[in-house]
């Protein structure tokens, strides 16, 4: 069927929700809309999918959660009985229609008999990851968007190692799901028949009481901890999600009592009321921070995303201003704080390794090298992190230390096998408190470090490319990228390309093999400025992603060129 067919049968429905069918009626006076909505199927990326909440085959709705939940429903049924039993747990963040989401995926689930483990309220993105392999389920889902804005919502689903779901699985998922042969007749069972034969259980402070106690471990240095932290006063914000339901369990039990909630993000509200979009990475959703900081004198700010997956932080500079951290400066200030403990404690080895994705920062990677530590690039996606984890345990060859990817994700215990804002937010509050025991400032530990390894600074861009035409404008950029080799970016020349689809490495006309990876549609070019730049298609959002990384003397020199490069790269993305 064409998108007005499609369209039509929607209008035909008689099982739509009032909101859904006030949406339809008003946004199908739209020609270009009724296109977009019902031209395609909506992708099923590496993290799942992700979209606006209108009705729609290219949207987020109870039906288009129905279909892919039916999807992995067959899938379990091809795994067998012990599959089933095992089941899926299921969380849910602070987005519109979260809840309702969530369990309409466990009906589903329950029709086929699958058991369903299903929180009985708003969780952390980390902490689905640690139920399934706490419990032990073939899989999880977590409805959520992330740190999109508020008109979106989005599912991700998980294998049973806790890492969201890999490659030939969801695939084989995303198979089934096309399948379903009406999008308004996938069966869902009764929630009181579910919850009367047991196949659908409640969970929430019992898995609670386990992922705090393994948060426990994060923090090495609670002697440290116990004489500085009272020196600290960080100013928390769960910008209106799901932080909120463990956060002050979680400092207080790592020893951080001084911590103090922005009042008007502690709310949790689908509307994100005091930000466009929840991201940690945008200065603007600190500014209440910012206000809370001056009245109460405080030098650090922690904001985690609407599904607490993402932390991010600003901290005060010698000028009294604060500054936003990238994701790189906060891994690179871990990782330094990390390996100075382990050398001053006697307990650094060189089997020690620190993971992270192909586009985030070399500076933590310069000073692994230095400690004589390893070091191991990963493709983008906290999965493959995970991947590492566990063949480093299977070959008994290494020590994780800690994985980071740029977009504000961290991971120090793999408790958990996916990006973790709660052990992230521990980390940066102990290496705060590392800082105030030399009397010094977070950032004034960040100018430390650039003094001794020299300044790299990266920026990322999502180069939005909307509507149903989008998926084949990123194609076709990316074909003619590849037949025709950039030679020269912002001026300088293009010494390396790397190009992860083809597996393959160009430097000076010859080429040669890209081992270690897996396919993947990435394009990284190394200039002879010692800078490097990526692109990558999302998997999730219709956006090419551009990657900058520069290598300069200064700060301020380093920002410059960063930001030069990516008008140079959006000029050629047009």
């Amino acid at each position: 069927m064409n998108a007005q067919e499609t369209f039509e049968k929607w209008q035909k429905a008689t099982n739509l929700p009032d909101y859904l069918q006030d949406q339809l009626n008003t946004l199908g006076k739209d020609e270009k809309w009724v296109e977009d909505a019902f031209g395609q199927d909506i992708n099923f990326g590496t993290a799942g999918m992700r979209g606006k909440l209108e009705p729609g085959t290219n949207r987020i709705n109870m039906f288009t959660v129905g279909r892919v939940t039916e999807g992995l429903a067959r899938l379990i049924d091809e795994n067998g009985e012990e599959a089933k039993k095992r089941g899926v747990a299921i969380s849910f963040d602070s987005r519109y229609h979260s809840r309702e989401f969530a369990e309409h995926a466990a009906r589903v689930l329950g029709a086929h008999g699958i058991h369903v483990y299903l929180f009985d309220d708003l969780r952390p993105t980390p902490e689905l990851s640690f139920a399934v392999r706490y419990l032990n389920t073939f899989a999880g889902i977590n409805i959520t968007a992330s740190h999109n804005a508020k008109q979106y919502n989005g599912y991700k689903v998980y294998g049973e190692d806790g890492a969201q779901m890999a490659p030939e699985n969801a695939d084989r998922l995303f198979a089934y799901a096309q399948k379903v042969e009406d999008i308004f007749d996938v069966k869902a069972a009764p929630v009181a028949e579910l919850r009367a034969n047991n196949t659908l259980q409640l969970i929430g402070e019992d898995v609670d009481e386990a992922y705090l106690n393994e948060l426990k471990t994060v923090n090495i240095d609670k002697d440290m901890i116990k004489q500085n932290a009272d020196k600290l006063k960080i100013i928390y914000t769960p910008l209106h999600g799901t932080g909120k339901m463990l956060y002050d369990r979680a400092f207080r039990e790592g020893g951080f009592d001084n911590i103090i909630p922005v009042p008007s993000q502690s709310i949790i509200d689908p509307e994100f009321p005091t930000t466009i979009k929840p991201n940690p990475e945008y200065r603007d959703v600190f500014k209440p921070g910012f206000k809370l900081a001056d009245e109460v004198n405080a030098n650090v700010i922690i904001a985690t995303d609407p599904d607490a997956d993402r932390m991010g932080a600003a901290v005060r500079t010698e000028n009294g201003d604060f500054q936003v951290l990238t994701g790189n400066q906060i891994a690179t200030l871990m990782s330094y704080y990390l390996l100075v403990h382990l050398k001053e404690s006697g307990k650094l080895t060189s089997d020690y390794e620190i993971v992270t994705s192909i586009v985030s920062s070399a500076l933590p990677f310069k000073i692994a090298e230095d400690f004589g530590i390893k070091t191991k690039h990963v493709l983008t996606g906290f999965k493959y992190i995970g991947e590492e984890v566990d063949r480093m345990k299977k070959a008994n060859d290494g020590k994780f230390l800690m994985g980071f990817e740029e977009s504000y994700g961290y991971l120090f215990k793999p408790f958990a096998r996916d990006k973790d804002a709660m052990q992230g937010a521990l980390m940066f509050a102990e290496v705060a408190s590392y800082y105030a025991s030399r009397n010094m400032t977070v950032f004034d530990g960040l100018k430390e470090i650039w003094g001794k390894y020299g300044v790299s600074y990266e920026i990322t861009r999502a180069i939005e490319m909307p509507g149903i035409g989008g998926q084949k404008k990123m194609a076709e950029l990316m074909n003619k990228l590849r037949n025709d080799h950039l030679t020269e970016i912002n001026g300088h020349k293009v010494i390396k390309i790397q190009d992860f689809l083809k597996k393959e490495s160009i430097e000076d006309g010859q080429v040669s093999a890209l081992e270690g990876f897996p396919k993947s549609n990435v394009l990284k070019y190394f200039l002879d400025d010692e800078t490097w730049v990526a692109l990558r298609p999302s998997g999730t959002e219709p956006v090419i992603k551009a990657y900058v990384g520069v290598n300069k003397k200064d700060i301020q020199t380093a920002e410059k060129a960063a930001e030069d490069y990516q008008a140079s790269l959006a000029e050629l993305l047009k």
